[in-house]
């Protein structure tokens, strides 16, 4: 192999490795974010597949209850304790513990799911925060 070639070869390979760089070529595999994937690329703008890739938190909420702690003392096997909700009330789902839709349990291949009756509307969402 001649001396250029292996020039020009290791010149490619130093700019698929440059960060940022508008040849660089990013791998197919999941990584971890780097500072450098937080940067906008313009003012104003986040990288859409840094936040693709946060985890959240997701759970769904049946209702509430607020017992003292020597009733949760006696608790034992086939105890039922009373929620705050109504049978027949939305459940809500929860993002990171903010409320994000209200839904109805259902059954899909012998799994539990939820089938989403309403979204809050994000600008109602940012009033809680």
């Amino acid at each position: 192999m001649s001396e250029n070639t292996e020039n020009t070869e290791a010149q490619a390979q130093e700019v698929q490795e440059v960060p940022g760089s508008a040849e660089a070529v990013e791998p197919q595999e999941e990584r971890e974010p780097t500072l450098e994937d937080f940067k906008p690329t313009m003012p104003g703008n986040i990288n859409p597949e840094v936040l693709q890739n946060i985890v959240v938190n997701l759970s769904i909420e049946v209702g509430r209850a607020e017992i003292k702690i020597k009733d949760l003392m006696r608790l034992t096997q086939g105890s039922v304790v009373e929620l705050d909700r109504i049978a027949g009330e939305p459940l809500d789902l929860l993002v990171n513990n903010s409320v994000v839709a209200q839904g109805e349990i259902v059954l899909v291949n012998d799994r539990y799911g939820v089938r989403l009756t309403r979204v809050v509307p994000s600008s109602e969402r940012l009033k809680l925060v």
